[in-house]
């Protein structure tokens, strides 16, 4: 594979193209919560070691990961990876993608995304009183889509800014509490009416339908 030069800045459109495939996406998501081997990463996607090999070097050579560790298993070498941590995309670079890459990015996203929220909440990750999901809807006007983004832009830094402060007052104070990791998800999007698409078909039989659930 060819070397290229490793994504930098924010307005490389090779990041969004990088990230729509459903097998990045799903790698790099656990990357950020652990260092791992293509081997270990190929055990929890239940892919083949070639093919996640693959994908770990396109991430690597893009700079989304890097070599952590290394260790000798059975003669060989084997290399553990970190994330680098995502950079954010820009209006420019999204602008500078075709609408296949976009959709394919955005797919992946959602579903590691959903995955992430289905499995925190089967295992409680939503009873702390702390805790917020809601869904706002909104009408606006050209300007209102760039105070928005903005809006959004300086919430993400807020978010970064809240565990720099947390992990330094954890320094201090290492076993006064368990740490524990909090997930924070943010879209604005053009949204769609639900109302707008066509009726689902009926069920043959309400009372089967109950039976089910």
């Amino acid at each position: 594979m060819a070397r290229v030069k490793p994504v930098t800045d924010i307005d490389d459109p090779r990041y969004v193209k990088a990230m729509s495939h459903p097998l990045r996406v799903r790698i790099l998501a656990m990357l950020d919560e652990r260092v791992a081997s293509p081997n270990q990463l190929a055990g929890w996607l239940g892919a083949t070691l070639g093919t996640t090999a693959y994908h770990v070097r396109v991430l690597e050579k893009l700079g989304l990961i890097e070599l952590a560790d290394e260790t000798r298993v059975r003669g060989a070498v084997e290399h553990h990876y970190r994330s680098t941590g995502r950079p954010m995309v820009s209006a420019k670079a999204w602008s500078e993608v075709t609408q296949i890459a976009k959709q394919a990015a955005v797919g992946s996203s959602l579903k590691i995304i959903d995955e992430y929220a289905q499995a925190s909440a089967a295992s409680g990750g939503f009873d702390r009183a702390e805790s917020h999901l809601s869904r706002t809807r909104v009408a606006l006007d050209a300007k209102g889509w760039e105070q928005l983004l903005n809006a959004t832009l300086k919430y993400v830094e807020k978010v970064e800014s809240i565990e720099r402060a947390a992990l330094a007052r954890m320094a201090k104070r290492p076993h006064a509490e368990e740490p524990s990791e909090a997930t924070v998800v943010v879209m604005n999007f053009e949204g769609a009416r639900l109302t707008d698409a066509p009726p689902r078909a009926k069920a043959a039989s309400s009372r089967v339908t109950a039976e089910r659930f």
